[in-house]
């Protein structure tokens, strides 16, 4: 938080970097629904910002064992997002670039951390009627495409 109370995120001077995964445990991909604003109550993938000195991989590796407590190998990226929302008054509260890869799952169990609300373990063909956040099912897609690639 800032000293005015305002997450240190909105109302940035420059666009955050991100990473998330799409994890594929078999058929299945691990999908959360956020807790907190911006995407509050939207189904997405998990994941968050990139730290100083973070490569992208430690980074994705790092933000979904503090988010999920899963264990991951990521195996490339499967496309890119922009996250740019204005306030009512035209101000840029908010500028992400996210990085989504596609990742295996190979250790640990599920164990949500404050950011989250629920998890599941959806067959890509679940997706349709769900809430998500604008791209999700087109970016689960390529990162299906880069797992049966490899």
């Amino acid at each position: 938080m800032t000293s005015t109370g305002t997450p240190a995120r909105n109302y940035p001077t420059r666009p955050y970097l991100a990473v998330s995964a799409a994890i594929f445990d078999g058929e299945r991909v691990l999908i959360v629904r956020r807790a907190h604003p911006p995407a509050r109550g939207l189904y997405t993938l998990p994941g968050g910002v990139v730290e100083v000195g973070e490569t992208l991989e430690q980074a994705v590796i790092r933000e979904i064992r503090e988010e999920t407590g899963l264990d991951i190998e990521p195996l490339g990226l499967a496309g890119y997002r922009q996250v740019i929302s204005h306030d009512s008054g035209g101000r840029i509260e908010r500028h992400f670039v996210i990085l989504p890869f596609a990742a295996r799952r190979i250790g640990g169990e599920v164990a949500l951390n404050e950011e989250l609300t629920e998890a599941h373990w959806l067959s890509p063909s679940q997706l349709p009627g769900l809430e998500t956040t604008e791209g999700l099912a087109e970016i689960i897609a390529a990162a299906r495409q880069r797992l049966a690639a490899r």
